[in-house]
């Protein structure tokens, strides 16, 4: 809520966290990347974020600006639509979707919906799981005080998941309903390395990010503030 003080560390949990389906179709694996493996999303997000077409900050057809810089792969998202160039820039053409992505992206919806214990049933009920074929992903930065506003991920053409990773601070997640951007909803804690799938009756939830904690990543990443990589399906040829 607007005035609402920001910690600088989360509470530090008292158990290893486990996995959890927080609703229908939606799985969170803590840790789910090595420290490794974020070192080296980190480094990649750096080289992404360099001009042309790089970092920049979304302007919404109000007229006013998103908390978070963005930088597009794959496909170049605006409000509220998908372009091959920076459509609302300078015009450039987008940068590749990275084959990095695409294997952890691969990976990720196998964890999050293959078999396991009482998870035998829930691949063949997620819409899209089956023949995932991701193309675009959206890196956001958070610096201090940046949120995410509740919306759906609805720009896309087809309903598979949508992979979110989580990279140095952690935050408040809050996922929702898919009616309105009213209760019910579920607030999760995210913390860097984390991985949250959401598909199926979840996929088109209003979602966002309510608070971060600013400071409280891994000082061997070398960030400031939080990234999230979403790696989605666009349905497009």
């Amino acid at each position: 809520m607007p005035g609402e003080p920001f910690p600088q560390f989360p509470p530090s949990p008292l158990f290893p966290r486990e996995r959890s389906d927080p609703a229908p179709g939606a799985v969170l694996l803590p840790g789910w990347l090595t420290l490794a493996e974020q070192r080296e999303l980190v480094a990649a997000c750096r080289e992404w974020a360099r001009p042309p077409a790089g970092l920049r900050t979304v302007r919404l057809p109000t007229g006013g600006e998103m908390s978070v810089r963005t930088v597009c792969l794959g496909w170049h998202w605006y409000p509220y639509g998908y372009a091959r160039t920076v459509v609302d820039g300078g015009g450039e053409p987008v940068k590749a979707f990275p084959p990095l992505l695409g294997r952890l992206a691969l990976r990720a919806v196998a964890d999050a919906y293959g078999p396991g214990p009482g998870r035998a049933d829930l691949r063949p009920g997620i819409a899209g799981a089956t023949a995932y074929e991701p193309d675009v992903a959206l890196v956001n930065h958070y610096a201090e005080g940046a949120r995410m506003g509740l919306h759906r991920d609805r720009d896309e053409r087809v309903d598979a998941p949508v992979v979110s990773l989580s990279l140095g601070d952690s935050c408040v997640f809050r996922l929702g309903n898919t009616e309105t951007r009213t209760r019910p909803w579920t607030d999760l804690e995210l913390h860097s390395g984390d991985l949250l799938v959401f598909g199926g009756p979840s996929r088109f939830a209003y979602h966002g990010v309510v608070r971060t904690h600013f400071g409280s990543a891994e000082p061997e990443l070398g960030l400031s503030g939080r990234l999230n990589i979403t790696v989605r399906q666009s349905g497009m040829a």
